[in-house]
């Protein structure tokens, strides 16, 4: 059965983000003092006694003359949210009373064809609500009061959502079904990871600009190809640690990390007029870390110009990732579209060898091989010898060898180990993962 959608919206800084964090009753969504943190809009699971639903975040809809320049994208996103949603909580500062800001968001909610609740935030004790009598001006109700940060009322206005849940929710279908496929989009700040994710899902999903670090929050959108559902993570941009100055920027990135321990498969996003960088380098590094199928995408593959130039370009990646080169690389254009049929090819055959099982046969049948040809590590008078092994784990594929001395095993003899496995089995777009047990 499909689940009701909720959206949280207000102007800035009223609690937004704090609200959907309490009532989803986990960290989700970021939450920071700074004005207009929440820009693309989030979905989270909740449920209250019994009854599941999905919570939006959203930005701070703020009026068209804004200064920020992000004000208009964030409140279209804001907007869209609103039309396929089957409730919505309209939160407002109770210590600030009904402002110009709050007027505007009630007049566009009054358009709305869905109930609506009027949530007065930061009432922390019983002498915020008795100033609570001047929110009725905004014509959407009586306000519950609550405190998001203390969780102080927040019983009763789930009691009173629940209550309006209309009996078949606008959603066709779950918003996450069973099977998706997680695929965390990640990248140094503005390669086009946002732009992307809309070029694929054929919408305007995640805000893009030419400012790094427009994307804050990972966002996320399911896509369906083929006969599979796909879960698309849109990350923010990942620095250098030395570079992250900002509460907000480091909370991104934590976000960014947490998409890749989730995700099954990684789109490493390079911005093909600019080549490979350190940073790019230690992203596959994250991804190669946390087991995730990998596929190197290069983005603005149109501004590179000639044939020489991009020959260059894959000679300076297989350079700088020889570490995972056994990822495939796809050139792309976010911005027409070019490239991304190759894109989900590529995506197909990572995961079919990222779940392969690896007959037990074919390990030894290398393994032999190894032995014939006398190439091992050995420490004076003791060397290294594998017996057997087998396969103990997919999703990456894992090996368990069984040996004579495992701390024998070098990170060279492991990597040659890894090549004579690749060149025995089709692993491209996988880690492979080998561990080492006395017999």
């Amino acid at each position: 059965m499909a689940k009701p959608i909720v959206s949280v919206v207000g102007r800035p800084n009223v609690g937004k983000s704090t609200l959907v964090n309490r009532l989803s009753e986990r960290r989700a969504a970021i939450v920071d003092a700074e004005r207009g943190v929440t820009r693309d809009r989030s979905y989270h699971e909740a449920d209250w006694n019994g009854r599941e639903f999905v919570l939006v975040d959203t930005g701070g809809i703020e009026p068209q003359n804004a200064d920020d320049r992000f004000s208009a994208a964030i409140r279209e996103q804001a907007l869209q949210a609103l039309a396929e949603s089957d409730a919505v909580l309209f939160v407002v500062d109770a210590t600030a009373g009904a402002t110009a800001e709050d007027e505007e968001v009630a007049r566009r909610l009054r358009r709305a064809q869905v109930p609506v609740l009027l949530v007065a935030n930061k009432v922390d004790g019983d002498a915020q609500e008795a100033n609570l009598w001047e929110l009725l001006s905004l014509g959407a109700g009586e306000p519950y009061p609550v405190s998001a940060v203390h969780g102080r009322g927040t019983g009763d206005l789930l009691d009173a959502l629940v209550e309006v849940f209309p009996e078949e929710p606008a959603a066709s279908e779950d918003r996450y079904p069973e099977g998706c496929v997680n695929v965390a989009i990640v990248g140094r700040p503005n390669v086009g990871k946002s732009s992307l994710v809309n070029c694929i899902s054929g919408s305007e999903r995640s805000i893009v600009s030419d400012v790094a670090g427009t994307t804050r929050d990972a966002v996320d959108i399911v896509v369906e190809h083929g006969s599979a559902l796909y879960r698309l993570v849109d990350t923010a941009g990942l620095r250098k640690r030395a570079n992250v100055t900002e509460n907000v920027e480091y909370y991104s990135t934590l976000r960014g990390l947490q998409a890749l321990d989730e995700a099954d498969l990684a789109f490493l996003v390079i911005d093909g007029s600019a080549g490979v960088t350190e940073q790019d380098q230690k992203i596959a590094g994250f991804a190669l870390e946390r087991g995730c199928a990998l596929v190197t995408v290069l983005n603005k593959w149109d501004l590179v110009r000639g044939e020489e130039a991009r020959e260059d370009l894959r000679m300076s990646i297989a350079r700088r990732l020889e570490f995972c080169k056994w990822a495939p690389q796809v050139a792309v254009s976010a911005r027409s579209g070019r490239g991304i049929d190759k894109l989900w090819g590529a995506a197909e055959l990572a995961l079919e060898n990222y779940r392969r099982r690896i007959p037990t046969p074919v390990v030894n049948d290398v393994l032999a091989s190894i032995r014939e040809s006398g190439h091992t590590v050995g420490e004076g008078r003791r060397h290294l010898r594998i017996f057997y092994g087998a396969q103990s784990a997919s999703c990456p594929p894992a090996l368990m060898l069984f040996c004579n001395h495992p701390d024998l095993v070098t990170d060279n003899y492991r990597r040659y180990l890894e090549r004579r496995f690749r060149e025995a089995v089709d692993l491209t777009g996988t880690p492979l993962r080998l561990a080492f047990k006395r017999r």
